[in-house]
This record gives structure tokens, C-alpha cells and sequence, in this order.
């Protein structure tokens, strides 16, 4: 079965066309890394997958059926809220709050809600953060209670928006390689955003290029190529191969990391501007 089915899929915000005629699958199980420029797609591509954004035609298939808001099969980290690192909730209440579904203040919990969060802690490696102010974690621990927030409910379908902003390399990489084991050892089907395919090189199966209103979807050897890739930036692309890691160049630049560092600010990595969390980013709706 797959875990996403596109038929036609026209997606559009306002009067911008955003995706235009895509037909993919995704199989179940998979890892994929999710890449494109900026105003690509990722975000509305993944709220589509949630039934929070209807298509202005076409289909989404989640797990066999229509998308549809609300999929307790669908578990979701967006992108971090601007307040989130002033939060002087628990760990463990932070994780809590979604446990229920996403309700202002902090739930009181059944034995059985309380046991989905102490497992969530558990798989994330966090039991160590329940009890610590999350204004007082690093952005690695703080991924880690978001991951924890996705796991909420067994979820078969994991989507991550841009979990490695403002995260240092190494922190990256532990962020990469703990989803990775938790699509191994869950067997469940991960679609993972970034700015930059390196970070996610040694995990995904596939690779999910978004641009110019268009989808490349294959194994990495297929998809990042000069020809694809210019297609999709809509201008020429070079492919470089230096030492296990691939650049993106076009003009000399590499294009994946001059973005990132356009949108998110080479000077103020803190300062992303992103919308606080809303009752539809929580990790279930």
C-alpha cells in the first residue's frame, strides 16, 4: 500500500499556482526527504497531506483513503514556533498537551493518555526532559519533545517540517539519525523538509524535489541532476560530488544553502519569523 497517493494534484494559495498536475506515490515505509526552493511547496504540500488545505483539483490518498483533517494516522512537527523556546512548561506537560488533542491549557490525562506520553518520551530518548522547563533545553532537546508531540497516538505517516533549523551540524545529524530509527523500528513512512539534501543523505530512500510548480520523486542518483534539478529551479543547476556530499551550484552558488540563509538570516540564526503554534499546526489535527 502507499503511504501518499497524488492523482493530478493541483495545490494553490490565493491566486498562486503552487503545485500544478502532480501524480506520485509513495510507498509505505519509506524515508523521504522533502527539498525544494523556497516557495516550493513543502509546507502546503504537507498541511494538503493533513487536510488542512483543499486541492483546487485532483487527489491525496493518505494510507488508502481521502485526505481528511483530523487522521489520527498522521503525526506532525512543524516548523517551530517563534515563543516555543520561552515556554516555561515541563517537558512533560509540553508533550502532554497534544496527547488528547491540542486544548488550551494543560489537559488532565487518563492512565492510558499518560502511558502514550511516558512511551513517546521513551522512543525519543527525552525521559531525562520530562521535568525540565523547556526554556531551559538546547534546540536538540527541544527537537526531541516535538518528535515525542508526533509520536502521540501511534501515528503510520510522520511528517516533519523543517526539523533542522538553527540546529548546528551535529546536531543535525543526531536529529537525522534518531527519526531514522524511528521509522526503522516503528516500520512507519517518514516525509522529512529541509533546505539542504547533505544532512539527509545517509537516511532517505527517496528524495521528493519540489520546484516551479513540479515534482521529482527517486532514489537520489535520479533526482539530483543537472537536468532534473534545472527543470525544477527553472534554471541551469550544476550537480558537484565532493567527498560523500552533493552541492546544488548554480552561478558558483550553492543554491540550497543561499536560501536557507536568505530566508532564516546568516547573522541571526534565532530570528526565523515563523507563526506561533496554532490549533492547525498542532502535531494531530
Amino acid at each position: 500500500m502507499n503511504a501518499i497517493a497524488l492523482r493530478k494534484l493541483t495545490l494553490a494559495l490565493g491566486s498562486r499556482i503552487v503545485l500544478a498536475d502532480i501524480s506520485l506515490d509513495i510507498p509505505a515505509g519509506q524515508f523521504v526527504g522533502v527539498l525544494g526552493p523556497n516557495g516550493a511547496g513543502k509546507t502546503t504540500l504537507m498541511r494538503a497531506v493533513l487536510g488542512l488545505l483543499t486541492p483546487k483539483s485532483g487527489s491525496i490518498r493518505v494510507l488508502g483513503e481521502p485526505a481528511t483533517r483530523g487522521n489520527p494516522n498522521i503525526g506532525y512537527r512543524p516548523q517551530t514556533a517563534s515563543s516555543l523556546p520561552g515556554l516555561r512548561i515541563s517537558g512533560w506537560d509540553f508533550v502532554a498537551s497534544v496527547a488528547d488533542g491540542f486544548k488550551p491549557g494543560l489537559p488532565i490525562l487518563s492512565a492510558a493518555a499518560r502511558e502514550q506520553v511516558r512511551r513517546a518520551l521513551e522512543r525519543v530518548g527525552a525521559e531525562k526532559l520530562a521535568n525540565r522547563p523547556l526554556a531551559e533545553l538546547s534546540g536538540g532537546e527541544r527537537q526531541r519533545l516535538l518528535l515525542a508531540q508526533a509520536l502521540i497516538g501511534d501515528p503510520k505517516l510522520l511528517l516533519l517540517d523543517e526539523p533542522l533549523i538553527s540546529l548546528d551540524p551535529r546536531r543535525q545529524q543526531e536529529v537525522v539519525e534518531l527519526v531514522k530509527g524511528l521509522q526503522r523500528d516503528l516500520g512507519i513512512t517518514v516525509l522529512f523538509s529541509a533546505h539542504e539534501l547533505n544532512p539527509l543523505l545517509n537516511a532517505i530512500d527517496q528524495v521528493l524535489y519540489l520546484g516551479n510548480g513540479q515534482a521529482a520523486l527517486g532514489p537520489v542518483e535520479t533526482v539530483i541532476t543537472p537536468p532534473v534539478l534545472s527543470k525544477l529551479y527553472g534554471a541551469p543547476i550544476d550537480v558537484i560530488h565532493v567527498q560523500g556530499r552533493i552541492f546544488v551550484m548554480s552561478g558558483g552558488h550553492d543554491v540550497e544553502r543561499d536560501e536557507h540563509r536568505h530566508e532564516h538570516g546568516h547573522d541571526h540564526p534565532q530570528a526565523h519569523g515563523h507563526e506561533s503554534m496554532s490549533q492547525e499546526d498542532s502535531p494531530h489535527v
